[in-house]
């Protein structure tokens, strides 16, 4: 995947699939990978175990859903794009807390929106945005990742893929996780991770 320069709200941040980066005082350098993301496909909804289906070279891929994720009835999926990239953590008052994710959302290989602060995420495409909050208590833990959650849309702007949004998963998450141990009060360092986001529309 080609190297991609992008600047974020956060800082400048360099974003290459798998990199990582730390810094101290100085803003994070973020790499976001970019891998094989999801085109919309038939929309599934609010089922006990719900089916993520994108297209990949044609072929669906499925990725299943946690049932304590899933998403209400009365919504349809209409993207789902892997994301590949960092989550940026700060020490404050001797621990690691998390300042924003930095993550390149890619469908088929090709990169087509960023994933920043807020959360936010930007079409690179068609410039739509959607910001989204996490679900209280919609969550699956993992010890050797960050979880998987339920987010509901907070706020959507333009007609693009996510100017309907009404809510966003993320699953299948992979790295992410804060470094362990102490820390020295003004660090940063960024955990690679990756993430597949399966977005949704009301029916």
């Amino acid at each position: 995947m080609k190297r991609i320069s992008l600047a974020l709200a956060a800082g400048s941040m360099i974003l290459l699939g798998g990199a990582t980066a730390c810094s101290s005082a100085s803003g994070a350098a973020a790499a976001d990978p970019g891998a094989p993301a999801k085109a919309a496909a038939g929309a599934q909804s609010g089922t006990q175990a719900q089916d993520q289906t994108g297209t990949q070279g044609g072929t669906p891929e499925v990725i299943a859903a946690p049932a304590q994720v899933q998403v209400p009835p009365g919504n349809k999926r209409v993207a789902t794009f892997h994301g590949e990239g960092v989550q940026i953590y700060g020490c404050t008052d001797g621990a690691w807390t998390l300042i924003q994710p930095a993550a390149i959302m890619s469908d088929n290989g090709k990169a087509v929106a960023l994933h920043s602060k807020g959360p936010v995420w930007t079409s690179t495409v068609d410039g739509s945005t959607v910001a989204a909050t996490a679900v209280p208590g919609k969550a699956v833990q993992h010890a050797d990742a960050i979880p998987e959650i339920l987010l509901k849309s907070d706020q959507d702007t333009g007609k693009g893929v996510f100017g309907t949004v009404t809510y966003v998963q993320r699953l299948a998450t992979k790295g992410g996780l804060a470094p362990k141990g102490a820390c020295t009060t003004g660090q940063q360092t960024s955990t690679p991770y990756s993430a597949e986001y399966a977005f949704w529309a009301a029916n």
